[in-house]
């Protein structure tokens, strides 16, 4: 991915997104039971499907956070992830990982409403939230994890 700063805002023009979903078309499932995870790239200037990740097996075992490490380990590079619902440990340890989780407003909400709502505030002035998600860079997640290995 082309990840190209900003002058003025300091942020990354093109980050990754990715939504959790049962139907490929709205943000409906949760992280922990999604079988389906879209990934988008976005900047200022639009946006583009990359791939649906897909995971099987048991998933709506709840208390087996063993699930959670394939999802964990392929959200990596991305910058923000669109869920229905999202576990409070599962949430956290995204984080960490330098993934902010965002809750959609509900199951209809359309992941193509949620990324041209994006490219327009990519146009503007983002609000904190997003201009800190979006400041976050694959050093600073490595350092992070540097730092983690050391304790």
């Amino acid at each position: 991915m082309v990840t190209v700063k900003n002058s003025q805002t300091g942020w990354r023009k093109k980050v990754k997104i990715a939504f959790t979903t049962s139907d490929r078309v709205h943000v409906n499932a949760h992280f922990g039971w999604a079988k389906m995870i879209d990934v988008y790239e976005i900047s200022d200037e639009g946006y583009s499907f990359l791939e649906t990740l897909k995971f099987e097996g048991n998933l709506k075992q709840d208390g087996n956070e063993d699930k959670l490490v394939p999802k964990l380990d392929a959200l990596v590079d991305c910058t923000i992830l669109y869920v229905s619902a999202i576990g409070g440990s599962a949430a956290a340890r995204l984080i960490k990982k330098g993934v902010t989780p965002v809750k959609a407003r509900s199951d209809d909400e359309e992941i193509k409403e949620i990324l041209n709502r994006l490219v327009e505030t990519l146009k503007g002035n983002p609000p904190p939230w997003l201009r800190k998600a979006l400041k976050k860079t694959k050093r600073n997640i490595e350092e992070e994890l540097e730092e983690e290995a050391t304790l």
